[in-house]
């Protein structure tokens, strides 16, 4: 089965940087993206980048010119270089990966979508 475990959060002052990391374990056939969400206390989960398996990157306008994030294809693995970082950046990462075609002993599981389990990002003022 597909885990998807994120490392990298943590506290910092406004303007550190961060680099949190996700990798997804499990057989991955292929997929259409990884990405990064975020919540924040009461507020709804919000997309904050997505890369394509071919290296098409989004970003939230808030985060545009401050994160980067990148893919490795050979490790199932996604990072988010967080530089700049201010206080409302403050929320619990998710890792997503989306639309994958996994095989789980003989069975071929189509266009699924999973979830890392979060990790705190805080930042000060």
């Amino acid at each position: 089965q597909v885990q998807l475990v994120e490392s990298g959060g943590g506290l910092v002052q406004a303007g550190g940087s961060l680099r949190l990391s996700c990798a997804a374990s499990g057989t991955i056939l292929s997929s259409n993206a990884m990405g990064w969400y975020r919540q924040a206390p009461g507020k709804q989960r919000e997309l904050v980048a997505t890369i394509t398996s071919g290296g098409s990157t989004n970003y939230a306008d808030s985060v545009k010119g401050r994160f980067t994030i990148s893919r490795d294809n050979a490790k199932n693995t996604v990072y988010l270089q967080m530089n700049s970082l201010k206080p409302e950046d403050t929320a619990v990462y998710y890792c997503n990966l989306e639309g994958a075609t996994t095989l789980t002993g003989s069975v071929l599981d189509r266009d699924s979508d999973y979830w890392g389990q979060g990790t705190q990002v805080s930042v000060s003022s």
